[in-house]
Order: C-alpha cells, then structure tokens, then sequence
C-alpha cells in the first residue's frame, strides 16, 4: 500500500469555554431534543421511559450537562471532505473562569498532562470512552 493510501489519523483536540446567559433556553432545548430523541428512537417502554426520566433530570439540575447533550461532535466534522469520524468523546464541565486572568490561556506550556499526552514514541490511545451514533 501507498503511502497516499495509508490510512492517516489525527487527533483533534478542541476546547471551548463557553458563556451560558440563559440557562432556562439552554434546558428548554435540551429537554427538547431528549424528547425527541426518545420519540425517535422506537426503544422498549420501560427501558425508554426510565432513560428518558434520568436523561431529563440531568439536564435539569446542570448546565453544562444540558449543554453536552446538545453538542455532536460529528456534526463539526461531518461536512468536511475526506475525513471519517473514527471515534469521539466530550464532556462539560462548569468552570470558575475569569477572562481577564493571566493565568489562564488556551494552549499554554503544560497542557500535555491536561490532555493525558505524556512523551513516549508510541503514543498509544489513551483510555477513556468514546460516543459512537
């Protein structure tokens, strides 16, 4: 095989801090999409109606969970031309953030142990789950 035709992988790393000014719109959407999520989905009765419940008081009580559930990193790269989605994972988090802090920039020194990137030759996958849909 060619080296044109060796399948080539890249991690793309991404982090966003984002500001959320209404959290009820926020939630609002979220519980949205879950119900449609579920409607859609043709899952067993118990089962749908048990997730579904846990799906909507998560959202409820957090933000940022509210947030996740809305984010689809195959949406930010579905449209790009030739590349695959191989695997994805995200998670939110809410953060103390001061923008105006001087200790705190994307891309800083030191940002290799945020990302679990310690410095081998082999760079083997790190552990952790991934979302496939």
């Amino acid at each position: 095989m060619s080296t044109s035709q060796t399948p080539s992988f890249v991690r793309l790393r991404v982090e966003l801090v984002l500001e959320i000014s209404d959290a009820d719109a926020l939630t609002g959407t979220a519980l949205e999409s879950i119900a449609a999520d579920f409607t859609a989905s043709g899952a067993a009765a118990d089962e749908s109606a048990e997730e579904r419940t846990h799906a909507e008081e998560t959202v409820r009580e957090d933000a940022a969970e509210a947030l996740a559930s809305l984010i689809d990193p195959f949406d930010l790269v579905g449209q790009v031309p030739g590349v695959e989605l191989a695997q994805a994972s995200w998670s939110s988090e809410t953060i103390d953030y001061d923008p105006e802090a001087e200790d705190w920039a994307a891309g800083e020194d030191g940002d290799e142990a945020y990302y679990g990137i310690e410095d081998n030759e082999t760079d083997d996958e790190e552990g952790g789950g991934h979302t496939e849909r």
